[in-house]
């Protein structure tokens, strides 16, 4: 293998272009391999391998920065920079993170998992260089889909009149994780057409040097485009043009689906599966049913449809009523809030890492407006995904806002309530944190009426009282089960509402409940428990609060973390009867 000779970029170094070529064969051997095994990013690393290749042999890693966006590209670039063993070794997959990581590496030189975001940080490096009076290359390598979130914009504006070397790869293969949508598409195309040379160049109208490579999987053109504009003194856009997935017939062909694949994507592409009833589903069918009712119903998504399964199939259905704004969580609130005000109805999907884009959207454009639009967010939860890619800190950042209305079902009963709600009922925002769970179907009807906080009190007791938010009223239920068996007659209650307190609820418990413990899948600070305690304390109730503590975990697993954060029933009873204790000395 050529790559046994490769430890580092240096030694890319000595290698002719048909060694080169040989060696990209290999490195898309190892990443295919390695992610039909364990899942990740297949089609973005397998389109840039020669990118990267070529960047490493012209650029003088590390001390000329390379930058990459989203970093789900990287891991060409990891094999390339001490990390091969990775890729090599299966018992070793797991060793490294799917993005950049700077205690990894040297050539690392920020951690990051969310998009548009690599032009800022280059632009930031450039300007800190310039600042110190030194003298290397900054290079941001950004997809073009990439382009359409509003840092990328505001990077790319502010970096062409940065007046100094800054060189910016857009790597363009027509496709962000689905489709490309706005306006900017259409100038991208007529570039790829006319091999970069139309008059018509969003880039050189902001002020930008630009260079075009048409073949951008040949790692000969690309090491020649990239000497043209290394030690450039000027901001320079390099366009150019690649496969996503390259190598993988299946990937280039089927590039939607094998962006990011689970295991065994490669053997379990195209096969159906009988699944049982899930929130996808129901979503989708309800979606479906109210769309084909109402021609105001709209639904809009962020440049991520797979992961709340809305496939073409599904969007095709949608015609007109979906729409689909590229990485724009920050346009996709202020839109669907004038829609709302102009008597559409809007349901965004946002996947709850994501939402995190778009704060000052949520407060101002939508919340102060008071415009009654349904949010939708999946994977809510504590989990052991990576650093970057967290989702434990969504409750917590919107129920704080003002006159947004935060709800967590526990069941399908409950779900399908909360969405006829939001999307018929509802004279303010409304956001359903869709359960991360196994669908739960209990054949009761849910009449809660969801525009004023009543909790439903499952079990009525005395002493202590279990409060289990959403995802965690199953184990609030475990709880109950344990002390029951050790004789006492606890409370459960299911509060459905994340962002506003029941005080007729409370008020009663206070009267002859000793402990109350809060269970929420999420961070406590800011959270649901918070308030539950932020209010009994008043009255001299003890308040357990069970959640994750405010910290980046990264790829720590579940039942490490479920340990580290006490949220295991046995834990739970334990710090219970101690309380218990501790009050009746």
């Amino acid at each position: 293998m050529i790559l046994d000779k490769i430890n580092f970029p240096k030694d890319l170094k000595s290698l002719s272009f048909d060694e080169m070529k040989i060696l990209a064969n290999e490195m898309r051997e190892l990443i295919i391999k390695k992610v039909d095994t364990i899942g990740g990013h297949m089609g973005p690393n397998l389109g840039i391998v020669e990118t990267t290749i070529a960047m490493h042999y012209v650029f003088n890693t590390p001390a000329d920065k390379i930058i990459f966006d989203v970093s789900h590209q990287s891991y060409p670039h990891k094999i390339l920079t001490g990390r091969k063993e990775g890729f090599l070794n299966p018992d070793l997959y797991l060793k490294y993170t799917g993005y950049t990581a700077p205690e990894e590496s040297e050539y690392d030189l920020f951690k990051v998992g969310h998009t548009s975001t690599s032009i800022s940080l280059a632009v930031g490096v450039a300007k800190a260089r310039d600042l110190k009076c030194e003298n290397y290359n900054v290079v941001a390598l950004i997809g073009d889909g990439s382009l359409s979130g509003g840092e990328a914009f505001e990077g790319l504006d502010n970096a062409a009149a940065l007046g100094s070397n800054i060189i910016i790869i857009v790597n363009d293969n027509d496709m962000s994780i689905a489709e490309n949508y706005g306006g900017l598409y259409s100038n991208l195309k007529e570039l790829r057409e006319n091999k970069g040379k139309s008059e018509n160049n969003f880039f050189k109208a902001l002020g930008f040097e630009y260079f075009y490579i048409d073949e951008g999987n040949d790692v000969e053109k690309l090491i020649e485009g990239f000497k043209q504009v290394k030690d450039i003194n000027k901001p320079t856009i390099v366009h150019i043009k690649t496969q996503k997935g390259k190598g993988l017939k299946l990937a280039e062909e089927n590039r939607e689906y094998f962006h990011w694949i689970m295991p065994k994507g490669l053997e379990d592409f195209g096969k159906t599966f009988s699944l049982p009833e899930n929130y996808t589903d129901l979503t989708k069918e309800y979606i479906l049913n109210e769309a084909k009712n109402d021609p105001s119903f709209m639904v809009v998504t962020a440049a991520t449809p797979g992961v709340f399964g809305f496939d073409k199939e599904f969007r095709d259905k949608l015609q007109k009523q979906y729409m689909d704004v590229g990485i724009a969580e920050e346009h996709a609130i202020a839109m669907i809030s004038a829609m709302a005000k102009s008597g559409a109805r809007p349901i965004f999907a946002v996947m709850s890492s994501f939402i995190q884009r778009t704060y000052d959207q949520l407060s101002q454009d939508l919340a102060l407006n008071n415009s009654p639009v349904t949010i939708l967010v999946y994977w809510g939860g504590i989990s052991d995904a990576d650093a970057t890619h967290l989702c434990s800190f969504d409750m917590s950042l919107m129920s704080n806002i003002p006159n947004i209305n935060c709800l967590s079902p526990t069941n399908k009963e409950e779900y399908l309530a909360m969405l006829d709600y939001a999307t018929k009922k509802s004279t303010t925002p409304t956001v359903i944190r869709v359960p991360n769970i196994p669908l739960i179907k209990t054949g009761v009807e849910d009449k809660t009426d969801y525009s004023k906080a009543k909790y439903d009190v499952t079990n009525n007791g005395k002493d202590v009282a279990i409060i289990g938010l959403g995802n965690f009223y199953k184990l609030g239920e475990m709880v109950y089960d344990e002390l029951k068996n050790k004789g006492l007659n606890p409370t459960l209650i299911n509060p459905k509402f994340v962002s506003k307190l029941d005080f007729e609820t409370l008020d009663k418990i206070k009267e002859n409940h000793k402990v109350v413990i809060t269970l929420e899948d999420g961070i406590l600070d800011g959270g649901f428990g918070q308030k539950i305690a932020g209010y009994l304390s008043k009255f001299g109730v003890k308040v357990l609060n069970y959640g994750a503590t405010k910290e980046f975990t990264d790829r720590i697993p579940l039942d490490e973390l479920y340990t580290k954060y006490r949220l295991k029933k046995e834990l739970i009873v334990e710090d219970i009867i101690n309380s218990m204790n501790l009050i009746n000395v």
